[in-house]
């Protein structure tokens, strides 16, 4: 029978204590590093209820369990949109496996010429899995305010030829529609991917 002296005894508690911790430090959740900006706990987005281009209303909890990039755009918009979607869509050549766990969602600023066919054609035509969002004025004006993401209608020469302004960054989110990052649409896609890998 081995006795150990009082000092002796306090050493080895110490030493098993740390040792503990240690470990249990290694299991915990390690804080993802973004190359974006970190929006944790900005809740932006709660509020988003857009529908889908088969009619179907759509809110975060649809996409639950996949990280979602949502980026606000139209159909119509000459240079901005075009390019920051066909990003997107290396991004998801890069993700590899990873994409089938990634959502992109455009969401239109311009309902009133993105009709669900119209959008379902332009978004499918970049990825055939981006899924495109339109509805009434009401609702985008909701989840645009929502995301406090801006967006206004500028005047052209005739009614029919107007554009719109808007915000060009790409918002996302968490497997549980939490909003984590917002990046720049001018972002290398390299990074992009990075970013969505972070949150996988």
């Amino acid at each position: 029978m081995f006795v150990f002296s009082k000092a002796r005894r306090r050493l080895m508690a110490f030493a098993a204590a740390t040792t503990l911790a240690v470990a249990l430090g290694g299991c915990g959740d390690k804080t993802p590093e973004f190359i974006g900006s970190d929006i944790s706990g900005s809740h932006l987005g709660k509020d988003m209820a857009m529908q889908d281009t088969s009619g179907a209303l759509r809110t975060l909890a649809d996409y639950k369990g996949k990280v979602k990039v949502i980026f606000f755009g139209f159909t119509q918009c000459p240079d901005v949109c075009p390019t920051a979607m066909a990003e997107l869509s290396q991004v998801m050549t890069l993700l590899g496996d990873d994409a089938s766990k990634t959502q992109v969602i455009m969401i239109s600023v311009d309902p009133e010429r993105d009709t669900p066919e119209v959008l379902k054609g332009y978004v499918t035509a970049f990825n055939p899995e981006f899924v495109g969002l339109t509805g009434s004025p009401e609702q985008l004006a909701e989840t645009a305010k929502s995301f406090k993401a801006y967006y206004a209608k500028v005047k052209g020469a005739t009614p029919d030829q107007y554009t719109m302004d808007h915000a060009a960054s790409f918002y996302v989110l968490d497997q549980e529609g939490e909003a984590r990052v917002l990046v720049s649409s001018n972002a290398p896609a390299a990074d992009i991917a990075h970013d969505i890998r972070a949150l996988l």
